[in-house]
């Protein structure tokens, strides 16, 4: 029988998974941040596959109503991660065991990415990708969803969305988008930098595993480093954001920013686990 006449076929794929980290066994106290995060992050998060890695919890889990909490704000659980009578549990519950492999560490760069009195440093650009590549639509939501349930930081303005986690291996070109990006689209950088000439809407999503370049209004939901790199950041020359993000720290901007940095030229990096906003000077 020839490969053409068989049903069905095996092909190598790889999934994005957000890793949800239990800190807790308490359902009120989890499904409490977790509505917190979904609420902190929006949409930003929205119909991401999700692992639960309950192994730092020794105490029994509800797992049907962890379940159900995480599902009810469009994350689908793929996984778990569990040890002894709480991965029989989990099995028991319908979840199959998963093994998180640490990505390799990005190279370290020669030429520091972002110095601050700089807007942007340039990048080897690659060709500019074909619109099914550059574009993956997805209708905006009232649904919210985030990186890790646990209990919410005090500074609601620094919350850590996801374990920082080692980069994976960095491509030495950029993905260039030169068109504006509409609210509902969402573009992803994996394993390189991101660069955009033109507007990122309000709605709209851009994300990479490097930095993000932002030639133009800033008004959507930017992440850097989504893969864990700490080092990675954004810039932009009109910064107006709804969320920013760099190695699942993030801040979701519900009031206007101060004026030297609201629609000014801007750097979004890293301070150790707080995220911090300075204004470009030319």
């Amino acid at each position: 029988m020839t490969t053409e006449s068989l049903a069905l076929d095996f092909k190598s794929a790889t999934l994005y998974a957000i890793r949800v980290v239990l800190h807790s066994a308490n359902l009120a106290q989890l499904t409490e941040a977790l509505d917190k995060r979904m609420h902190d992050a929006g949409s930003f998060f929205e119909n991401e596959p999700v692992v639960i890695d309950a192994s730092r919890v020794s105490e029994p889990l509800d797992w049907p109503a962890l379940i159900e909490a995480l599902q009810g704000h469009n994350l689908p659980v793929i996984g778990v991660v569990a040890e002894d009578a709480n991965l029989e549990a989990a099995r028991a519950a319908g979840l199959t065991p998963v093994e998180l492999s640490a990505l390799p560490q990005r190279a370290p760069q020669a030429v520091d990415p972002a110095p601050p009195n700089h807007v942007a440093t340039p990048v080897p650009a690659a060709p500019e990708a074909s619109p099914a590549a550059q574009q993956q639509l997805r209708g905006t939501s009232d649904a919210d969803s985030s990186a890790e349930a646990v209990p919410a930081r005090a500074a609601r303005e620094t919350t850590a969305a996801a374990s920082p986690t080692p980069a994976g291996p960095q491509s030495s070109s950029a993905l260039v988008i030169t068109r504006p990006l509409r609210s509902g689209q969402r573009i992803y950088a994996r394993h390189t930098d991101l660069v955009v000439v033109g507007m990122v809407s309000q709605g709209a999503e851009v994300i990479a595993d490097g930095n993000i370049h932002v030639y133009g209004p800033l008004r959507g939901k930017a992440m850097a480093g989504a893969r864990g790199d700490t080092s990675a950041r954004i810039f932009t020359t009109q910064l107006d954001a709804e969320l920013l993000a760099v190695a699942g720290v993030y801040r979701v901007v519900e009031d206007k920013l101060d004026r030297n940095l609201h629609n000014q030229p801007a750097l979004v990096r890293l301070n150790g686990d707080t995220l911090h906003i300075e204004a470009l000077k030319g």
